[in-house]
């Protein structure tokens, strides 16, 4: 347990003391919520409070476990040996309600015996985003009810954390994952505020995609689990209803399922098989509102997980032999038009002329609420799928790729000698680049790429990725180059793609005729662009690329990525 914190800079700030001023419209800071968690980890021996790792902000991040082993080893391997859940809050530090939640959850356990006896392992992260808690101000959620004062969405590199589960810009992004493998949890819930319509919901929610799950995993949430949840919150006057995710402006005109890439959080823990849920308050409802809202969204969740732990140790078992049995990996996941409809709570809506711009402006009337059917795409279909190998290798040069699948709990075997392997090379043939950077990266899409047969000369220190292993569905989504969020999406390959040797025109001119001369067909293929393209014709220089191009001179491995593929017949 943590005994020591350096916040003597932070000696003036108020300390929350009671359990009404987690309910009222404040939100503690960074310092004054790991100082009264301090205060619980040294007072209740059921709490046990450790500094997991840095942030980028310099201070470290924190876990919280209730129903531990009071030793740090000894919880961990009781949290992955017993059913967990793992609760993140503030990975949007302006979106504090977990914050308060998670707080609210605590002082009423305390106050209600501190009974462990059935209760699953809870871990829960403070406060995610550090860089984002310290950068608190009252006014840069523009469209957000409360509290007075909170955190920035940026976190201290202004990156956007949910979206560093894959690319792992940030530090925080490698803690979390130490936390995450350390506990390995079954559930995982990530708490937000929405932006987006308004309607008169408190309580929403996104759960992992279904066609993305083992099947078994998938009938468990959206069979059980999530009606079980609305029946539940129900009785507490919550509505729970999926995230208002529009299809057109308004919500008349449907709503559609969020496709959780593993880029986000809650997707990112989806690829290791936990049920996996964002709770999404709506920003314009009071922030006392929302905190109760998301406090009793956990504490259903922790009941209905304490009485189906079985199913939950079941469904994640059966799914690791579900991924083991399946020969193909599908990704490129797209909504189909497939419509089904949902009854929806909204408020009216008018376009009333703007007294800024003059111009038609969108404006919801909240005094008339109403309720009816409205359209719900909420299927997926892949677009893509690739052979699932026997395994990757990865050249040593890739030290950034290596570095994060270790850091995923990703097993890989390195080579101790250079060796000669037949194996599949993919080469790229095509992609488009975002024009401005998004999230610290110019990301690829419309990847398209060629399994090439080759021979390859591998050298000490490459390492062989295996598919049979827990991780397999964070392996195939990172190293298979055209899916969503691979590392080569991510830019991590990008240096593989340029030529770095060159021609000089008035010294290959000569070498082109004894090329030609030497190889007939492609002095006709040279003759046919000629004759079919007036651009190439005219074009010396492309004339003479056609020519090295096609010749012994050209690399050979221009935009082979470094990443192989040992197919499963080998």
């Amino acid at each position: 347990m943590i005994r020591t914190f350096l916040f003597a800079i932070f000696s003036c700030c108020f300390l929350f003391a009671s359990h009404s001023q987690w309910t009222e419209n404040q939100s503690p800071s960074y310092p004054e919520l790991m100082t009264y968690l301090e205060k619980l980890d040294a007072e209740h021996k059921e709490i046990e409070l450790y500094a997991m790792g840095p942030s980028d902000y310099g201070l470290p991040i924190y876990l919280c476990v209730i129903n531990g082993a009071q030793d740090s080893t000894k919880t961990m391997a009781k949290a992955r040996k017993e059913t967990t859940i793992l609760i993140n809050n503030a990975i949007h530090a302006g979106e504090p309600d977990g914050i308060n939640a998670c707080l609210i959850w605590l002082d009423n356990w305390i106050k209600g015996g501190k009974k462990t006896k059935n209760l699953p392992v809870i871990a829960f992260i403070p406060a995610y985003n550090v860089g984002g808690m310290m950068h608190r101000g009252t006014s840069s959620r523009a469209n957000q009810n409360g509290p007075e004062e909170y955190g920035f969405r940026g976190n201290a590199q202004n990156l956007d954390l949910n979206r560093d589960f894959i690319k792992m810009d940030s530090r925080n992004a490698f803690t979390f994952a130490k936390i995450y493998h350390a506990l390995n949890p079954d559930v995982f819930i990530d708490t937000h505020v929405s932006n987006g319509a308004d309607y008169q919901y408190t309580l929403t929610y996104i759960a992992s995609m279904r066609e993305r799950m083992a099947p078994g995993l998938g009938t468990l949430l959206y069979d059980f689990m999530i009606p079980a949840l609305t029946s539940k919150l129900k009785d507490k006057k919550w509505d729970l209803f999926p995230y208002v995710e529009l299809v057109g402006e308004t919500p008349e005109k449907g709503i559609h399922a969020f496709n959780d890439l593993p880029r986000y959080a809650m997707g990112y823990a989806a690829l290791f098989d936990a049920l996996s849920f964002t709770i999404e308050t709506h920003m314009l409802k009071p922030f006392p509102e929302r905190v109760k809202a998301t406090h009793d969204m956990i504490d259903e969740v922790i009941q209905w997980t304490d009485k189906n732990r079985m199913s939950i140790e079941n469904e994640r078992s059966q799914a690791a032999n579900y991924w083991r049995e399946q020969t193909h990996f599908r990704f490129n996941y797209e909504l189909s038009e497939k419509k089904d409809s949902i009854r929806f709570k909204g408020f009216e809506h008018s376009f009333p002329l703007s007294e800024i711009t003059g111009l038609p402006r969108l404006k919801y009337h909240q005094d008339r609420p109403y309720e009816k059917v409205i359209p719900h795409f909420k299927t997926y279909q892949a677009k893509d799928s690739v052979f699932v190998p026997k395994a990757f290798i990865v050249g040593a040069q890739c030290r950034d790729i290596i570095e994060r699948l270790g850091a995923n709990g990703i097993q890989f075997e390195t080579l101790q000698k250079d060796s000669l392997i037949q194996l599949g090379q993919e080469r790229v043939v095509d992609f488009k680049t975002i024009s401005r950077p998004y999230e610290g990266h110019f990301y690829h899409s419309e990847v398209k790429t060629e399994v090439e047969k080759a021979v390859v000369q591998f050298k000490a220190g490459d390492v062989v990725v295996r598919l049979d292993q827990p991780g397999r569905n964070f392996i195939l989504s990172t190293l298979t180059p055209q899916a969503e969020d691979s590392y080569f999406r991510w830019n991590f390959m990008d240096s593989y793609l340029q030529q770095k040797e060159y021609f000089s025109a008035y010294v290959f001119e000569d070498r082109a005729l004894e090329i030609l001369a030497a190889n007939p067909w492609l002095k006709e293929e040279l003759e046919t662009l000629k004759a079919t393209s007036k651009e190439f014709r005219e074009s010396q220089n492309d004339q003479l690329y056609f020519i090295y191009k096609n010749s012994p001179y050209f690399e050979d491995h221009l935009n082979v990525l470094p990443v192989f593929i040992l197919p499963n017949f080998q």
